[in-house]
Formats: C-alpha cells, structure tokens, sequence
C-alpha cells in the first residue's frame, strides 16, 4: 500500500493539515481505495473502471465549486464535495445532519460539555446560539466545530440582528417599528448588516424575518415581531429584509409558516387553533410567504398550530402535518428550499406528542431540519423506526441530507476558517451599523396628533417647560436631549406609582405651560404586550392627555396605547416603537423640528388609530417658522 501513502502525502499537500482540510483528504481517500484496489488486477474492465474513478478524482481536486448565485439552485444541484461528505456518513449521523440543537455561551462549563458531548457522538447537522456574548459564542463556535465530523450549520434566532440574543452588541429595531418606515432600501440595508455580522461570528442562518401578518390586537407572541397588518407591506418589507441577508451570503428563513399572525394563544404554551377558511388563509396568511418562496427565499419555519381547513386530524399541529408541510408548502407552494420545524421543545408540539415521535413525525410530514429537540438519542431512535416501520423511506433521510450538506456548501462551510477572535468586539459595532439604526429611527417615528400645530417646540423665556418619564428611575436620555434644546424641569415616575405619588407630581405640573412625556413599558429596549401601568398611574397619563399642554411620546409596542383612556385627546403625541438609544434621540429631533415625520402606523389600534395613520412633514420645518410654546 505504498501508493495509498504517497497518495495520502500529496494530498495533505494540496489541501493543508487543518480539521476541514483533512475531512475533504479523508473524503477523496475512500473514493481512492477502490481505485487503488483496482489498479492491482489486470483485466480491461476494471482498467476502464480504474480510469473512470481517475477522472472523478480529477475533476474533485482541480475544479473548484461554481457557486450558484442564490441558495435555492444550490440545493438542486449536485457536487462532488456533498457526495463525497455524504458517502462517509453512517444512517444515524444522516439522521443527524438533519437536527439543530441550541447552545447558549453563558450557561457554564457543564453545559458546554453537554453541548460537545452531542456534537462529537452524535455528529448533529447544526447549532442555534441563544442568550451569551459575542467572543464566548465565537469560542464555543471554534472548539465545535473542530470538535465536528462535518462543518456545523450555525443559525440564530435574531429578528433584531445578534443584539436580540448577545451582549454588547447592535441590535436593530423589531419589525413592528419598520413596519411604519416607507422606504424598504433602509430594510434591505439593515439586512446587508445584519447578514455582515453573522458572517463576522461565524454564522450561517437567520431566522428571520417573521412574515406573520399580525391583525390581532390581542396576539401574544407575533405582535410587535410583525411587520403590520398589511399583507401588501409585510411581503414587501419581508423581500426586503430577506434580500439584504441572501445576497450578502446569509440563509433567511421565514417564518411562520402558514401564517401565526391572528391567534391569542402563544404556540410556546399551547397549541393555536387556526379556524380560517382556505380562501382567507389563501389571500391573507399565506401570501408573503408565496412571494418570499417566488423570489427565492432559503428556508421556511413551519408554525405549531392546528389548522381544521388544511388537516383535519385532532390536536395535529402543523409541524407534523403532511397535507400542510408536503402537500400545500412543498407541492402547492412549490417551495425549493429548506423546511425547519418551530423549536421542537415548544408545547405546540410536546402537549400531545412526546419526544422522539415528534420529531419522527416532522420529517414524515416533509420538513427537512428539526431544531431545538428535547432528545438527540431518541429523536434518532425514533426516525430509524419509522424507516424500519416503511412510515419514511431510508433514501428521502439521504435526499434531505444531501440538501443540508448542499447548503452547507454554498454557505461556504466546504472551506471551514475558524473566526478570528481579534478584534471582535470593534468590528460587530461599526459606525455603519450605527448609521443604519439612526436612519431607521428617524423614519419611524409616527405623529399622531398635533393640535392647534403644537409642534415643532420652541424655547421662549415666557413659557415652563416640565419632561416626565414614567417608567423611569432617573432622568431618561430622552430627557436629556430635549434639555439640550430648551430650559426644563425633570420628573420620574414609576408604572407602578399609588394615588399618593401620582397626586403629588399632578400638583407640581400645574405651574408649568408645556409638559413633555415620555411612556416606557418594562423592557429596557424591547417592546412589550402589556406596559404593567398601576390605575393611579395610567389615570394620570389620561388626566395630561386632557389637559391642552401635554406632548406624549410612546416608546412602546402602538397596541398598548390601548392601556391608556383618553390618550387620543392629547395636544401632540409621537409613537417612537421602542425605547432604544435611536429612538429616543430621534423623537428629541422630531419635537423640535429638527426632522421630519415620516412614519406611519402599521397596525390599526382602535377607531381612533388606524393603520396608515401619521401626520407626514416631508422635510424638517425652518425653526424661523416655528411655533411658539
């Protein structure tokens, strides 16, 4: 076997020594063996034989992967380096490559081992990272992925970019807030960053954005996370941000498939009955999605809920629904792409089917990844007794395998490079990145009312100005930026005050001619569902909604203006969305005119706040023309 050792030699030559490198040697040397095992005998078939595999073994080293401009041809086509990745696999680990597991970077030692425990025994398809920082995860990423037999498809769950999940890091606004901005290209252009700093840690998949059309008031788990009600602007914003990631080489995957948009049951605790008819879902539900699908989208999450008009099958949710996920998405639909189940821990799922039978089921039902599962091993056991039962076939695990090694491909995963931990920090917070955000806030911001031209502000020596921030325990940075442009009195008061202290700042507010107020809910920068206001509190919003001097500014999810009676009557008020650092300092510009008002509502509150409501000013006003306080 002399030949076999010099053969070996070149090739870790050609290829180099890293833990990649010597996966694709090993890959060509089980191709070779026969090759070489032939080359012994002597008769004239196994020399065509010999040099057939020759040229195969040619083509595998010298042409190098012509690399489909979007992912859905990827996944159709063919490569020697999927073959030959896939011909090293045993059945368990192409079951694997079909799992997901999550990971979190600050959970500690033990649980890291777990995590690696899966990855080396188990040789799992990929990772979702949750809640951490930036270099543990990039760590992590490292010692797994030299710990993994094939390169791991690394995904998060980041509607907001890896703020929503990592410290110290960008986050971007949800998608309620732009659901109100007019110009998709900031959309697009938030996913062009979005999709720089995934590939900046060494990851692959987004799933994102949420393609929900939310016209449920009441909807407690899509809500804010929606682009609007809208099914013309979701598709449109959902195409936007979709485009931003893919063309900068970021899988997006929209979710959640057929629509989670009107439910009042939060799929994480129970399982939704959708009770729409086909026509509604058909017009409605499932239209972004079959644009997304038209313009090439990657992968689609499949939503746990129970659809009467679509499967019939009691206390089945969709995730395990072969009509919804082969029938109507992958026939119907005639989506190309990669299917992910919703995270298989959810009780949407796990009410009614345990674990491993779930996740047999999913793939019975079409879906080509499971991810977030309660049990690798018996995820694994189950499928294999499907394939013995003939309730799944052997060669469909083999084709949906091959689509994930193809995507893997394409996503650059063929020529793994560890992340390079220097610098990490500086580069996940560029000034782009900061740009991209202010952009998005400005544009956002909606007027809703604006009586008797109340804004834009002006200093005058003659007129007291008072901010109020309830909410707040310390003067907010809102406050600080309306202080760097008028002389201002400054109060807190906290969502939770009784009758005493709400009384006591009411008294100390009539002797001023303007107050300013600021409404936050109890996240620090993420909206809420419900802002937890006490009555004393929230009746002394409505009591300066009423009193002809107050501006308001929410920076909340728009449906909580529904916690506030009378809020309509206000002189001025301003929805900012959220209560991050560009939001606040862009709704300071707004009052004063220093920007416009562009923003438009994207969801219809109640009959005083519809959608497409905003009092729109194309440019900021001249501070000659300013109105006087």
């Amino acid at each position: 076997m002399a030949q076999w050792h010099s053969l070996y030699s070149i090739l870790i030559t050609l290829f180099g020594i890293g833990p990649t490198a010597k996966l694709r040697v090993h890959n060509l040397m089980v191709v070779l063996l026969p090759i070489l095992l032939v080359s012994c005998e002597g008769s004239d078939a196994q020399q065509r034989s010999y040099k057939d595999n020759t040229d195969t073994l040619k083509q595998m080293i010298r042409e190098p992967y012509a690399r489909p401009t979007n992912i859905i041809s990827a996944l159709e086509t063919s490569s020697p380096w999927v073959d030959s990745v896939f011909n090293t696999l045993t059945v368990d680990e192409r079951i694997a490559q079909l799992i997901v597991i999550e990971a979190f970077s600050n959970k500690g030692p033990k649980y890291e081992a777990d995590v690696m425990h899966l990855v080396k025994k188990y040789k799992v398809g990929g990772i979702i990272f949750f809640q951490g920082g930036p270099v543990r995860q990039a760590i992590l990423t490292n010692q797994y992925q030299a710990a993994s037999k094939v390169p791991l498809l690394i995904s998060m769950d980041a509607e907001t970019g890896v703020g929503m999940r990592l410290d110290s890091t960008i986050q971007y606004p949800y998608q309620q807030m732009l659901g109100a901005i007019a110009d998709n290209g900031l959309i697009y252009r938030m996913g062009t960053e979005v999709a720089s700093e995934f590939k900046r840690l060494g990851m692959h998949v987004n799933f994102a954005p949420v393609a929900d059309i939310n016209n449920n008031p009441d909807n407690p788990i899509i809500s804010y996370r929606s682009f609007g009600e809208n099914r013309l602007d979701v598709t449109a914003k959902s195409l936007a941000y979709m485009r931003g990631m893919q063309e900068n080489g970021i899988m997006a995957v929209a979710k959640h498939f057929p629509g989670h948009g009107d439910t009042d049951i939060d799929s994480h605790y129970d399982l939704p009955v959708i009770p729409f008819s086909r026509h509604r879902l058909d017009s409605l539900e499932l239209y972004p999605f079959q644009e997304l699908i038209e313009y090439g989208v990657g992968g689609i999450m499949v939503a746990h809920m129970h659809i009467p008009q679509l499967d019939s099958t009691e206390n089945l949710p969709s995730t395990l629904s072969k009509p919804i996920v082969t029938g109507l998405l992958k026939h119907q639909l005639k989506f190309k792409g990669l299917i992910f189940t919703d995270a298989m821990v959810m009780k949407g799922v796990t009410k009614f089917f345990s674990p491993g039978e779930a996740e047999a089921r999913a793939l019975m039902a079409g879906n080509d990844i499971v991810e977030r599962l309660n049990s690798v091993p018996r995820a694994i056991k189950a499928v294999k007794a499907a394939i013995a039962k003939g309730e799944l076939k052997q060669e469909e695990i083999d084709r949906r395998c091959k689509r994930v090694l193809a995507a893997k491909q394409w996503l650059g995963l063929d020529n793994y490079k560890p992340i390079d931990l220097q610098n990490l920090h500086q580069d996940l917070k560029t000034s782009r990145a900061d740009s991209t955000n202010t952009a998005l806030a400005e544009a956002a911001l909606t007027l809703l009312r604006n009586k008797k031209n109340m804004l834009p502000l002006r200093q005058q020596k003659s007129k007291s100005v008072a901010t109020v921030s309830f909410g707040a325990r310390r003067p907010t940075l809102f406050q600080r930026q309306v202080k760097e442009t008028v002389q201002t009195t400054d109060f807190v008061i906290s969502r939770k005050a009784k009758a005493k202290e709400a009384r006591k700042l009411w008294s100390k507010l009539q002797r001023y001619d303007v107050v300013i107020v600021a409404l936050y809910g109890p996240g620090s920068s993420s909206p809420s569902n419900h802002l937890g206001y006490s009555k004393d509190a929230a009746a002394l919003v409505s009591k300066l909604a009423h009193s002809n001097k107050a501006i308001i500014t929410l920076f909340d999810n728009a449906y909580t203006l529904n916690q506030f009676k009378g809020i309509e009557n206000s002189r001025g008020l301003l929805l900012a969305y959220q209560s991050h650092y560009h939001a606040q300092v862009a709704a300071a510009k707004l009052l004063f005119g220093g920007i416009p008002a562009r923003g438009k509502l994207p969801v219809t509150v109640n009959e005083h706040f519809r959608y497409g409501d905003g009092i729109s000013k194309d440019k900021p006003i001249i501070h000659s023309a300013l109105n006087s306080l």
